[in-house]
């Protein structure tokens, strides 16, 4: 069998023999789901999940190399959402192999430091959960030097600062480097006692980030700006990752700052979403940019869960909840109509189930632990 690429953008497939290899594992070994609501739901999905676990590689096989960060992410706030321990070393395993200089970019020198400054921050979160879990300060400096990286890539000629998300080629200001850079900072400042550099870094980046009309008018957020002089919004799609890594970053901003107006922008975020006909027909968050599944290949496959995760997020500080039924109808419909029989979800969780891949997977385990 063909190895499996682990480049971000590359097209990974499926291959039916190792399909049928997994399913089969997680049939004799998997644990049994207990229903919405319940860790022991989340487990099972996290043990299917970890069929695709590479144990030479230290990633979740089948799916772009940023897939594997999520997916590290997602186990480290299992633990911390139910306090097990049972991830520690699969993760501790992980990071040491993959913090090596990355084949396609050694010029970033490891540490996760990718050729795009989105790949480094989704690592660099997982990493911070990951010290929340542990208390490893080895967690905690490599997300401090991650944060460094990207924002050696802040841009000083163009667009007024931001992000720029292509390294070799020092082009894009993206929306989703410049949300992730805005989680991350906000969340190393809650983490380190006294600390002013990270607080303000959030701060300069959310400046930026509300004054440059990604936001439309909808209150959803595009893609990113134009290449151009003119630095406006580019019309591309709505995906539903920009509209939640942003909402958990406002969280994480309002937490440092005592400030509610963040919390206020991201409920006409959410609201935008959820009252969105395109992007939650008939109450199920729907990734309306892919006609198909495979429209959402290699990278897309991954993104409805990583809203959910930022919606349980503002959802848990506002005292009415008024997300949780979403939330809780979500889970519902992927557990009953998109599950296999051995607790692998599709691509949409109105159903049925089409396949299982490492971003199908982590998508329903964010999905899932959103409930908790």
């Amino acid at each position: 069998m063909p190895p499996v690429s682990t480049q971000t953008g590359s097209t990974l497939r499926l291959w039916p023999s190792l399909c049928s290899i997994l399913i089969l594992l997680v049939a004799v070994t998997g644990t049994n789901a207990a229903g919405p609501d319940d860790p022991a739901t989340v487990r099972a999905a996290i043990q299917a999940m970890n069929a695709f676990y590479n144990e030479t590689t230290g990633l979740w096989d089948t799916g772009p190399w940023w897939h594997s960060g999520v997916a590290l992410r997602a186990i480290a706030e299992y633990m911390l959402a139910t306090g097990s321990d049972d991830y520690v070393d699969m993760a501790a395993f992980t990071v040491e192999t993959q913090r090596a200089p990355l084949d396609w970019w050694p010029e970033g020198g490891g540490d996760f430091r990718a050729d795009s400054t989105d790949d480094t921050g989704w690592w660099a979160l997982a990493l911070t959960s990951l010290y929340q879990v542990t208390k490893n300060s080895t967690y905690l400096d490599l997300a401090k030097e991650d944060e460094a990286y990207m924002y050696d890539y802040w841009n000083t000629t163009t667009c007024n600062g931001g992000l720029i998300w292509n390294i070799p080629n020092r082009t894009y200001h993206n929306a989703i480097s410049n949300e992730l850079y805005l989680e991350l900072t906000a969340t190393l400042h809650n983490l380190i006692p006294g600390d002013t550099y990270y607080l303000n870094q959030a701060l300069k980046e959310w400046d930026w980030f509300k004054a440059t009309g990604m936001i439309n008018s909808e209150d959803l957020i595009n893609d990113g700006l134009t290449d151009d002089a003119s630095c406006v919004n580019n019309g591309q799609p709505v995906w539903t990752y920009n509209q939640g890594v942003v909402l958990a970053g406002l969280v994480q901003l309002s937490a440092a700052t005592g400030n509610t107006f963040y919390i206020d922008t991201a409920r006409g975020i959410a609201d935008a979403v959820v009252n969105d006909a395109s992007l939650s027909p008939n109450g199920i968050l729907t990734e309306d940019a892919c006609a198909t599944a495979d429209d959402c290949e290699p990278n897309g496959t991954a993104f409805k869960g990583i809203f959910m995760r930022g919606l349980a997020k503002l959802d848990a500080v506002l005292d009415d909840h008024p997300y949780k039924s979403y939330i809780q109808k979500n889970a519902q419909s992927a557990y009953d109509n998109s599950r296999n029989g051995t607790n692998f979800y599709g691509f949409t969780w109105q159903g049925p189930f089409d396949s299982g891949t490492i971003g199908r997977q982590e998508s329903a385990v964010d999905l899932l632990l959103s409930t908790l």
